[in-house]
């Protein structure tokens, strides 16, 4: 039985780890492990402590050491692995060639794929363009959040870390092959300007990218009377005919919950909160306009 050195974060990397470690006890050498302070659920310590609890030699990325496995897996990693003497394979939240990139799974979200999944494939010196040894992938339906998405494709890695461990266990060879360059996609990093709504844009997408960042995220923003308010929980409505459209703008108060004009269609906001994490409804007044990024910016030049 070949050993196995696991980079990993987040409730998918602790699945695979459980998994593996139960049905192949001593297969894993060694796990590392990170915080992430922009995750409301790292589970470094969940992780940490099953591998205490298992007699698994536990490290933090910060610390120093060496690969001694041929194979090492990195699950829901985002740090550059240095990884000379040991054969690097990644899960990748998409199914490639498309999605190559950051937070696959929150772009699929918003564009309303029906459905996802996780690819393993070799890691090599451009991102996601290693040759891909398995893919497992799910149906979902909207409306979703990106907690329930996570949970789906739990069971996709746990079935491709199964999967590898069952050839690591035979002492087989990972076989690969290469990707179709022809339906290749990509998706961009994101950063905080990124969580900030596009009030020009239709109900639907920005319901969808209230549910894709929200927890573990820090939620969907927009600004409103100069400060940043989060957007926990949206509804699409059904349009009206508004003979001055302006996106951002409140139409309605109904039962005390704001309802705004959308580039196309409207959204009742469910659930807000402010950057201190108060309750932000109902709202002060009835005339209230929700900005973007450029109200963001703005306000900011102002402090």
């Amino acid at each position: 039985m070949k050993k196995l050195t696991v980079f990993a974060m987040t409730k998918k990397g602790r699945a695979v780890i459980t998994a593996i470690h139960l049905k192949y006890p001593g297969m894993i050498a060694a796990v590392i492990a990170s915080r992430d302070s922009g995750m409301a659920e790292d589970c470094y310590e969940d992780i940490r402590d099953f591998c205490g609890r298992n007699a698994i030699a536990f490290l933090d990325r910060r610390d120093s050491y060496t690969i001694a496995t041929d194979y090492s897996l990195a699950v829901s990693w985002r740090w550059i692995i240095r990884n000379e003497s040991s054969s690097l394979v990644v899960f990748h939240d998409s199914l490639l060639p498309r999605y190559r990139g950051f937070n696959p799974l929150v772009t699929a979200l918003i564009n309303g794929d029906v459905k996802v999944g996780v690819t393993a494939l070799f890691a090599t010196d451009e991102y996601d363009r290693g040759d891909i040894i398995a893919q497992s992938e799910t149906a979902i339906e909207y409306p979703i959040t990106i907690a329930e998405a996570i949970d789906a494709i739990q069971a996709n890695y746990v079935s491709l870390g199964l999967e590898i461990a069952d050839a690591l266990h035979r002492e087989e060879p990972l076989a690969a092959s290469p990707q179709s360059e022809d339906c290749v996609t990509y998706s961009l990093w994101r950063d905080e300007d990124d969580y900030f709504i596009d009030w020009s844009a239709s109900a639907a997408t920005i319901r969808r990218l209230v549910d894709a960042v929200g927890f573990p995220y820090r939620g969907a923003a927009s600004v409103l009377d100069g400060k940043v308010v989060r957007l926990l929980k949206a509804e699409a409505l059904e349009d009206v005919k508004i003979e001055n459209r302006t996106p951002g703008k409140v139409i309605f108060i109904r039962d005390f919950k704001p309802v705004v004009v959308c580039g196309e269609g409207l959204l009742r906001i469910e659930e807000m909160i402010d950057d201190r994490g108060v309750a932000a409804l109902p709202l002060p007044r009835f005339r209230m306009r929700f900005g973007g990024v450029a109200e963001r910016l703005a306000a900011a030049d102002t402090d």
